[in-house]
C-alpha cells in the first residue's frame, strides 16, 4: 500500500510542477508559490479542524523546518521550470532523492546492487541532460542557470522529504499545514520587501493556483502516509519519479523536444529511480 500511496503522490507532483511552472513564465515563481501554498493552507486548516489534529505535538521543528526549505526548494524549482526545459529540469531535480536514501540507509535500510547503480545511473543522466549540445546560441546569456536552480531544488527536495517523514511520525495534517504556512508568509515577505516590482498571478488564475497548492499538498500527504507504511528509502524513490509526467505534460502542451543526449540522459536518470526502488 505505501508503494501505491508513493507512485500517487509522484503524478500529482508532476501534474502541479508543470502548472507551477507554467504559471512562472508569466507571474514571478516566489508569487505563484506564495499564493498556491496559502490556499493551500486554508484548505489544510479547515482539515486540521475537522479532524481534530490542532492539538498534536511533536510534529513542529520538522515542519517549520521543512517549509523554511521548501521556500528556497520551490521557488528555485518554478524558477527553473520556466527558464529552461521541463524535460530537462524535472528530472535534475529529482536526483535530491539520493539524500532520504542514503538517510534510510542509515537508519538500518538495507542496501542493495540495484540501489547503488541506480544512484550511479542518476548521476550519469544528469551529466547527460545537462549537455547544452553544439546548437545552444552563443548570445544565450544563461544557459546553465535553469539546470544550477534544479540542482538546489533537488538538494531541497531532498531534505524535505526526510523532514516530512520525520513530521508525519507525529501529525500528517499539522506537518503539511504548518509547512504551507512557514512557506506561504516568507514568500509574502520577500514579495512587500525585495521583490515589490515583481509580477504578480492575476485574479483569473486562482483556480489554477488552488489547484498548483492542492495537488502539492496532497501529494505531500500521500508520500508522508507512504513513509509510515513502507520504508524511507522506498517512499521517498518512488515519489521522485514525477519527472517523467512533468516532461510529457511538457511535451504535450509546450511542444518541448529534448536533443537525442538529453533525452538519453532524461531517460537514464529515470531508469535509476526505478533501480533504486527496486532494490
Amino acid at each position: 500500500m505505501g508503494a501505491v500511496l508513493a507512485l500517487l503522490s509522484s503524478v500529482l507532483w508532476g501534474s502541479g510542477d508543470f502548472l507551477g511552472g507554467s504559471l512562472s513564465r508569466r507571474a514571478h515563481p516566489v508569487a505563484v508559490m506564495g499564493a498556491a501554498q496559502g490556499l493551500a493552507a486554508l484548505g489544510l486548516l479547515a482539515i486540521a479542524v475537522a479532524s481534530g489534529s490542532l492539538g498534536a505535538t511533536g510534529y513542529l521543528p520538522w515542519a517549520i523546518a521543512s517549509g523554511a526549505v521548501g521556500v528556497v526548494a520551490l521557488g528555485s524549482f518554478y524558477s527553473a521550470l520556466a527558464d529552461g526545459t521541463m524535460g530537462v529540469v524535472a528530472p535534475i531535480a529529482s536526483t535530491g532523492v539520493a539524500l532520504p536514501v542514503v538517510v534510510g540507509l542509515v537508519r538500518g535500510d538495507r542496501p542493495s546492487p540495484a540501489q547503488a547503480v541506480g544512484i550511479a545511473a542518476a548521476v550519469v543522466g544528469v551529466v547527460l541532460a545537462t549537455n547544452p549540445g553544439r546548437d545552444v546560441h552563443p548570445d544565450d546569456r544563461h544557459p546553465l542557470r535553469p539546470l544550477l536552480l534544479a540542482g538546489l531544488a533537488g538538494a531541497g527536495f531532498g531534505t524535505g522529504l526526510v523532514l516530512v517523514a520525520g513530521g508525519a511520525r507525529h501529525s500528517v495534517v499539522m506537518t503539511l499545514l504548518v509547512m504551507r504556512v512557514v512557506n506561504a508568509l516568507t514568500s509574502t515577505a520577500l514579495l512587500a520587501t525585495v521583490l515589490r516590482s515583481a509580477p504578480r498571478p492575476k485574479g483569473r488564475e486562482l483556480a489554477p493556483l488552488a489547484l498548483i497548492g492542492g495537488t502539492d499538498a496532497a501529494a505531500n500527504g500521500l508520500y508522508a502516509l507512504a513513509t509510515r507504511t513502507t520504508l524511507l528509502s522506498v517512499a521517498a524513490v518512488l515519489a521522485s519519479l514525477y519527472p517523467a509526467v512533468t516532461a510529457l505534460l511538457a511535451r504535450r502542451f509546450h511542444a518541448e523536444r529534448l536533443r537525442p543526449v538529453q533525452a538519453a540522459g532524461v531517460l537514464t536518470i529515470l531508469a535509476g529511480v526505478v533501480l533504486i526502488a527496486a532494490g
